[in-house]
């Protein structure tokens, strides 16, 4: 059983949020989806390929509504939160459709409301169902996510935990610096300003180095280190983990003292405001990871990212909602785990890409002690930025991607300019997960699998139709996610 991470107060003003909300949901039916993921997985072209494709009659043929005509109208509306920013999707589209440039990552949170007006497949629900819907997502960066379990942590345990990651594998030489500078204080001298501000800087360093691209490790909390935003140089912000402490309480007025005090501030001024506001109303979770970047990687980056699966997954509480239940403790009755960037693979090797991802699903689901019961795995492309091709080299047929790769990408020493395609050969994952697994297990520090030659391209350039007017975005999958997180809220 994952440990609680809520008090019985905060459990107290989310009934009251969630009665409100079904209060609001009589009136308006509405499914509150969350949409996050792990560091460069595509949240925002997620979000905006999704919208397109529904607002311009996209190629959706396993989304059943509109597949079937059901569906009648569906369009952009004021959304409900009027604290919260909006999801620019109308910016974000035309980075992607006008100037193929992939829009910014996602840095703080923000929402949109869509609404479908459609026909019930059932006689008798049409006779009752004002036969519409309003999708109100909320895209949020999973560094947030990453924070909930922290709730359950005392600065004790939050201490040990991250120094004893720390300490492993390329971490060790990452955290140097910060594991040099924390055993160079002494932790129950007179807390000091300064010493605060310099230990605070080099764990945030630490935590950025594990962020970047040639580590592209997933387990960084806590988040807000990363994307401060305005709590950038407050106090709430102004603290680290304290490697190897003294047993027993801090002394008053220490240092210690200080770092635990913050590290409670933390959870109280940014970690439970979004659990309670925001999280604790969702209806419905994707999650999106970049498991193809992490397999790429090798052995430490999979590992981590099982590591952060196991502390996503343990922050939802996945059932069947009935009347009582989404009143006083709405539960998220559906979670869908997306490995992005499947147009980077030949076809050969999407299933492949997702069975890799179920089974990292299912061992994290299995060490935390869920069913898997509402957890569901895919391999998509939210935007497809390629097409396959065939090419005949050394007498033999080779599957490639043919793309635009982007301004300074580089493939066999020679550097692209973001205007000219080309054909690449992306290589196989393997066909068996549980040999890739067991060979992940004996590895030691070597990859498991012939590295994969992963390029960057840019979104493509759409067709269009023979009055000038461009078609929807296409994709690789979209159409399944949206079926099983909407579609039987549409029957």
């Amino acid at each position: 059983m994952p440990p609680r991470i809520t008090t019985f107060a905060d459990e107290a003003i989310i009934a009251l949020d969630n009665i409100a909300d079904r209060a609001v949901h009589f009136m308006q039916p509405t499914l509150r989806l969350g949409v996050t993921g792990l560091s460069r997985s595509g949240k925002t072209v997620f979000i905006s390929s999704l919208v397109h494709n529904l607002l311009n009659g996209g190629r959706l043929p396993l989304f059943e509504p509109l597949q079937s005509g059901r569906i009648t109208a569906t369009r952009l509306e004021e959304q409900p939160d009027d604290a919260v920013p909006r999801f620019q999707y109308e910016d974000h589209i035309r980075s992607l459709v006008r100037d193929r440039v992939w829009p910014d990552s996602t840095r703080a949170i923000s929402e949109l409301r869509l609404t479908i007006d459609y026909e019930s497949a059932s006689g008798w629900s049409r006779f009752f169902s004002p036969g519409r819907l309003s999708i109100d997502i909320v895209d949020y960066p999973g560094e947030w996510l990453l924070d909930l379990p922290l709730l359950a942590q005392d600065f004790r345990t939050f201490s040990d935990n991250t120094t004893a990651l720390a300490r492993t594998g390329i971490r060790a030489e990452l955290s140097s610096e910060w594991l040099a500078a924390a055993a160079a204080i002494d932790m129950d001298a007179p807390a000091d300003e300064m010493t605060a501000r310099e230990i605070a800087r080099v764990f945030s360093e630490y935590l950025k180095a594990c962020k970047r691209d040639e580590r592209s490790l997933s387990t960084l909390p806590p988040g807000r280190f990363l994307m401060p935003g305005d709590l950038d140089g407050s106090p709430a912000l102004t603290f680290a983990p304290l490697p190897d402490m003294p047993s027993g309480p801090p002394p008053a007025g220490s240092l210690r003292a200080m770092m635990a005090r913050r590290f409670e501030a933390y959870k109280s001024v940014v970690v439970k405001p979004f659990f309670r506001e925001h999280f604790a109303r969702l209806d419905r979770q994707i999650v999106l990871v970049d498991a193809l970047q992490a397999i790429n990687r090798g052995t430490e980056a999979v590992e981590d990212l099982e590591r952060a699966l196991v502390d996503v997954l343990s922050c939802f509480r996945p059932g069947t909602n009935n009347f009582l239940t989404s009143l006083l403790q709405r539960r998220i009755d559906k979670v869908l785990v997306v490995a992005t960037k499947a147009d980077h693979l030949h076809h050969e090797s999407h299933d492949r890409l997702q069975a890799i991802t179920r089974r990292l699903v299912d061992r994290a689901v299995r060490s935390i002690g869920l069913s898997g019961a509402g957890i569901e795995v895919m391999a998509l492309a939210s935007v497809r930025a390629t097409r396959e091709a065939t090419v005949r080299e050394g007498g033999e047929d080779l599957p490639v991607i043919v793309g635009t790769p982007m301004d300074g990408e580089t493939i066999g020493g020679e550097r692209f300019d973001g205007n000219r395609k080309t054909a690449v050969f992306p290589g196989d994952l393997p066909e068996d997960p549980e040999a890739f697994f067991a060979s992940l297990e004996n590895a030691t520090g070597s990859r498991p699998m012939p590295e994969l030659n992963i390029v960057r391209f840019r979104p493509p350039e759409l067709e269009q139709t023979g009055e000038g007017l461009k078609l929807s975005v296409p994709h690789i999958r979209l159409d399944r996610a949206m079926q099983f997180l909407l579609g039987d809220r549409l029957a």
